[in-house]
This record gives structure tokens, C-alpha cells and sequence, in this order.
């Protein structure tokens, strides 16, 4: 496969989507192209991607606002930059919004996964120097119970509508590769966290709410456990497998770091406090049991095994690490937090580029 050079990445506004691009242009010595596709629903904010252009990426980064269920907007988009690679992210990703509300789960996470393939199968023909990796979730897999790891040999047993809209767009894109040839891989990850994460997540939710002095919501008896991955870790995974991996493959992405959310909370109220001087014993005050969602998995847990072996990824970011730049970053940022809450980045598309006459890039 020849050297990627114009990579579409769907969902580049949304919190992993950020820090994959910034991976690119920051830590890999990528020169190509990135073309950022994103429709910006609540969750997607491209001013987390603002300075590239002041430090000399500019000429090659372009924002593009469009959604992956519009046939034609996707391949004006692959038209337009001559796309060789799509990293797809793009997707409606909360599972109590899922529960709330499934059918933009169901239109952007199937069809509008089920829009980019075609259009990619389409464009790119018969090329093999071509490639389509789709980002998926452990969630696909069910739960765990006390013991045993998800696997790339996990069977699929999702219990959301969330985790079932994704098991779909997965199937759809190892179908479209064993019956078309289209170039593809695939990997399930475990819970990201870090900068720019929406903050309706837990780490981030959790972050605000203590420095708001908000009660801190813990699901049933707070021991659902997750196994969590700094966000740049996952991005270094994604772009190992993109350039090492054989076509058709798929990997599980892991942090080997497994935590009960009650614990993973004391262990936040503890960073934060040590960086606010907050008391970390009032703070704990505020913690308030909450009834369980429906369909709540008990356990996530993954084997990396598989790329270590094959492809020799390992995390760089050990969770104490992770966890105390990730609060840092917030506690810097507050005013992005607050810009989010308020709705503020709703007007950033128009502000920075409709009203300006401007074009991103």
C-alpha cells in the first residue's frame, strides 16, 4: 500500500476525532492532507482544532461541515481532495441518549456508515493503495462477568441501542470488504478519556461538577467497571494499525486498566483536589447514588494482546499520568467547558466561516 497522503476523517470535531488529528500533525511526522468531515451536533466543537493553522498546518487541514448520511455531500468531499484513507468516527456515541432517542443512532451509525462505504467503494474501484478504517467500541460485546477479557473473537451481544447501531456499521464494513474487496480495518476500543472530551462523560462531568460544586451522579452502586485508555494512546493504535496492518483485519484496543466507577472517582476527587486545594472530604460529600440505567453492562474489559503481538503498539500513558493531565487540561479550560454548556459552539461554524466569508483551511 502506497504512503496515505489525503486522509478524510469523519467526526474530526468530535472529542477522539480532535485528538487523532492532532496526533497527526504533532506527534507522527505526517505530511499529507486531512480533510475534517463533521456534521457538529451537540458534541462536535472544530475550535478545539483553531491554532493548527497558526503553527504551519493550515495549508494542510480543512474543516468541512457535512453529514456522512448525504450521499452527495460525501462525494463532493472524496471529489473535491482526491480522498485516498477515511478514519471514521463519526457517530452518535451516548448510551443514555441512545436509550432517550435511537433514531439518529440508528440513521448515522448504520446508514450513514452504509453512505460513506458506498461512496468509497465507488471512488476508489479497484484500488488496493486505498483504505477505509472504521473506529468501533467494546460495547458491541455485551458485558463481562467478574472475569475474562473482550477479545477480537468475542462474539457480538449488544444491549443498547448505541452498542447495537455500532455491531451494524462493524458488520457492514468487514461485508463490504469480503464482498467488494474494499480495503478495510476495523478496531474496538475501550473508554477514552482526556482533553476535549463533551462534558456529558463521567470523567469530565465529574471534573466540572466539583468545581462548580454540583453533586457527582454515580450509576446503582457505583461498581460498573471500565477499562480506560488516554486519548492519544488510542490514536497512536489507530495509526499503527492503519500502516501495519493487513487489510481486513481487526483489532482490540485496550488500556489494561481497569477501574470501578466509584473507585476511578475517588481517585478524581483526589487529583483535583491536590490541584485546586479544594477538600478532597467535602468534595466526597457531594457523591450521590443514582438510579442504575436500563441495560447498564456490568463489566468492559479488553485483550490487547493481538496488537502488541502483531504490530507492536503499547500505551505510552499509565492512568495516574493520564488522569492528572487530564484534569490539568480542564482546569486550564474552563472557559471551553463553559462555551459548551452555554451552547456557544453552536455558533462557531457560522461565526468563524459563514458570517466571515471565509474557507476553512
Amino acid at each position: 500500500m502506497q504512503k496515505l497522503s489525503n486522509i478524510l476523517v469523519t467526526g474530526g470535531a468530535g472529542f477522539v476525532g480532535v485528538n487523532f488529528i492532532r496526533y497527526l500533525f504533532e506527534r507522527t511526522g505526517f505530511d499529507g492532507r486531512i480533510v475534517n468531515f463533521d456534521a457538529l451536533t451537540y458534541a462536535g466543537n472544530p475550535a478545539g482544532l483553531d491554532d493548527l493553522a497558526a503553527r504551519g498546518f493550515g495549508s494542510r487541514y480543512m474543516f468541512t461541515k457535512g453529514d456522512i448520511r448525504e450521499r452527495l455531500a460525501v462525494e463532493k468531499v472524496f471529489d473535491d481532495n482526491e480522498i485516498d484513507s477515511v478514519v471514521h468516527f463519526a457517530a452518535e456515541s451516548h448510551v443514555d441518549r441512545s436509550i432517550l432517542g435511537p433514531d439518529d443512532f440508528i440513521t448515522t451509525n448504520i446508514i450513514g456508515t452504509f453512505t460513506l462505504l458506498e461512496v468509497a467503494r465507488k471512488k476508489w474501484k479497484e484500488r488496493d493503495d486505498v483504505l477505509f478504517h472504521h473506529v468501533s467500541t467494546d460495547e458491541v460485546f455485551g458485558s463481562l462477568g467478574d472475569e475474562g477479557y473482550f477479545s477480537e473473537k468475542t462474539p457480538y451481544d449488544p444491549h443498547s441501542p448505541y452498542s447495537a447501531s455500532k455491531a451494524g456499521s462493524d458488520h457492514l464494513v468487514r461485508a463490504y470488504h469480503h464482498t467488494f474487496g474494499l480495503p478495510v480495518t476495523v478496531s474496538n476500543c475501550s473508554n477514552n478519556y482526556g482533553p476535549y472530551q463533551f462534558p456529558e462523560k463521567l470523567i469530565p462531568l465529574m471534573i466540572i461538577n466539583m468545581m462548580d460544586g454540583k453533586p457527582l451522579p454515580v450509576y446503582g452502586d457505583g461498581r460498573n467497571t471500565r477499562d480506560w485508555l488516554y486519548v492519544e494512546d488510542h490514536a497512536s493504535a489507530i495509526w499503527t494499525i492503519m500502516n501495519k496492518a493487513k487489510t481486513g483485519s481487526t483489532y482490540a484496543i485496550g488500556g489494561d486498566n481497569e477501574w470501578r466507577n466509584i473507585e476511578l472517582l475517588n481517585k478524581l476527587i483526589k487529583i483535583v483536589a491536590e490541584n485546586t486545594r479544594k477538600n478532597p472530604d467535602l468534595i466526597r460529600k457531594t457523591i450521590e447514588f443514582v438510579k442504575d440505567r436500563p441495560g447498564h453492562d456490568r463489566r468492559y474489559a479488553i485483550d490487547s494482546s493481538l496488537l502488541k503481538h502483531d504490530l507492536g503498539w503499547r500505551p505510552s500513558f499509565d492512568f495516574e499520568k493520564g488522569l492528572t493531565k487530564t484534569v490539568e487540561w480542564y482546569l486550564q479550560n474552563l472557559n471551553w467547558v463553559h462555551s459548551i454548556q452555554n451552547g456557544e459552539y453552536k455558533n462557531w461554524y457560522e461565526t468563524n466561516y459563514v458570517n466571515r466569508n471565509l474557507h476553512p483551511g
